[in-house]
């Protein structure tokens, strides 16, 4: 069970974010300001952060930004009614991982949450083996046994992405919302450059190859 903490203060929208998050089967608590969410989190594990901008006492950026300072690393999904570039730009700036501005579309909200949480469960697993190849994703690198390859951050991400996940095919867009975020400029050929890239570097692995699904996307292959 996968535990959610929602920092609202509008009493409302925390009970409309807690009975759609509860539906999924995730575990909610609720705080009204910053500072009554930092006392949550040295109580309980959390797993995923929401929370507002405008509040009293603790904003979310403060909130964040505390956090961030702190060591924790949980994703954090902040809401809010400031809609322009310098406002998500501050919130960013501030550590959190994604962005959404009011009114809050709740099947949208369900989808962040849950690349959110994927993503964060990909890093957290750290390592990949498979046959002689280990893919260590806090150095960003592949060990095929006979050397060991530094990949680029979101190169390395795409691939550590497939493979954690061996035989599913992914779209580009999932792909792309997962490395790079909903608030991409990039397009869906950003995904397959790197995969052209990821191909040219890696060749004929002997573990695994990643494979193009006719009009749908790529998936990887362990052998």
């Amino acid at each position: 069970m996968l535990n959610i903490l929602i920092c609202e203060d509008d009493r409302h929208i925390r009970r409309l974010f807690r009975d759609t998050l509860e539906k999924e089967g995730y575990t909610i608590f609720e705080a009204a300001d910053g500072s009554k969410a930092l006392d949550l989190l040295e109580k309980h594990q959390i797993d995923l952060l929401i929370t507002d901008v405008m509040m009293p006492n603790m904003d979310g950026n403060a909130l964040t930004r505390t956090l961030r300072e702190g060591g924790f690393e949980l994703p954090i999904l902040m809401i809010t009614a400031r809609e322009s570039l310098a406002d998500k730009r501050t919130g960013f700036n501030a550590g959190t991982d994604d962005y959404m501005v009011k009114p809050v579309d709740m099947d949208e909200m369900l989808l962040r949450v849950f690349a959110l949480l994927r993503r964060a469960k990909i890093a957290s697993e750290q390592r990949l083996v498979f046959g002689r190849t280990t893919l260590d994703y806090e150095a960003l690198t592949l060990d095929n046994g006979n050397e060991i390859m530094t990949f680029p951050k979101k190169e390395f991400q795409v691939l550590f992405k497939l493979l954690a996940s061996p035989n599913r095919i992914f779209t580009r867009a999932q792909i792309m919302d997962e490395i790079w975020g909903y608030e991409s400029e990039s397009d869906h050929r950003t995904v397959d450059v790197h995969i052209k890239r990821l191909r040219e570097k890696i060749g004929e692995n002997r573990d695994f190859e990643i494979v193009t699904v006719k009009g749908l996307g790529y998936k990887a292959i362990v052998k």
